[in-house]
């Protein structure tokens, strides 16, 4: 059982990657996300996830460079955007992206959706990234299990990750067995459902173990085997989403929270996207 914010699961190819990251969706470039990615790696996280689509990867550069924390302590995640699929363009976004970040490497590189038609010459270039050593670990970002089946038949390297919408309210049980079964590690975007954690169960559990709703559904995640990049700018709020390491949910309570599900997503649709 994860008991730190520095305790990681492995990866398919013994890569650590951090059970617990901050997510930096929608936080603005400049101030906003140096100082939110800064604060972080100060609290103690090592795990930081942007995209090429986020506007900020210059931004994370910057906070890591700035922050003094040794490259090899960090897991930083980005993603490759829908319009630069395809073989040749990936290769390009990510030396890109690579060159935003200031980094000499990436610990994983994502496929953000799966655009049909493209996702698996894009799979191709990133196979390529990773047996030239210039990231880590490589997987996908929203994909549903067709989609995984269909990546695998042919593929020479595995997807090691799958990040997708995931909480209480959409607990994609499928997805997640299936992930388990092929050993791709489940990622969780929007865990805290974009702040609507106004659900009588969260109130009830949230006094019950004297952690807020939010502090609740990260513990969920996590005792379900799923990474979680939570996003926050606000410096007291980081702190609490990382503050989950001291108390274990009952498996009642997680049962109880497995309940919620609505099948109810917040973003889009994978099978639906129109990017």
């Amino acid at each position: 059982m994860s008991q730190s914010l520095k305790d990681s699961t492995v990866l398919s190819n013994g890569v650590k990657m951090p059970w617990l990251g901050l997510g930096v969706w929608r936080v603005k470039e400049g101030q906003e996300i140096e100082d939110s990615v800064k604060h972080a790696i100060s609290t103690g996280y090592v795990s930081i996830d942007t995209a090429a689509i986020y506007g900020n990867e210059e931004g994370v550069g910057r906070a890591i460079h700035n922050s003094g924390a040794a490259r090899d302590k960090l897991f930083v995640t980005t993603k490759v955007w829908n319009a630069d699929q395809g073989y040749d363009t990936t290769l390009k976004a990510f030396e890109e992206s690579r060159r935003k970040l200031g980094l000499d490497y990436l610990d994983l590189y994502l496929i953000h959706w799966p655009v049909k038609g493209k996702y698996k010459d894009t799979w191709r270039a990133l196979e390529k990234l990773y047996k030239d050593g210039l990231v880590r670990s490589i997987g996908v970002s929203n994909f549903h299990v067709h989609h995984l089946e269909d990546l695998l038949d042919g593929s020479d390297v595995k997807p090691m990750v799958n990040q997708v919408e995931y909480h209480p309210l959409l607990t994609q049980k499928p997805l997640l067995a299936f992930c388990k079964d092929h050993n791709i590690q489940l990622e969780a975007w929007s865990p805290l459902m974009q702040g609507n954690l106004d659900l009588p169960l969260l109130a009830e559990l949230s006094e019950k173990y004297k952690k807020s709703p939010a502090q609740i559904v990260i513990r969920w995640d996590i005792q379900h085997g799923v990474v979680t990049i939570p996003k926050s700018v606000t410096a007291h709020r980081i702190e609490e989403n990382a503050n989950v390491f001291d108390f274990i949910l009952s498996q009642e309570d997680m049962d109880r929270l497995d309940g919620l599900n609505q099948d109810k997503r917040f973003g889009p649709d994978p099978d639906h996207i129109n990017f």
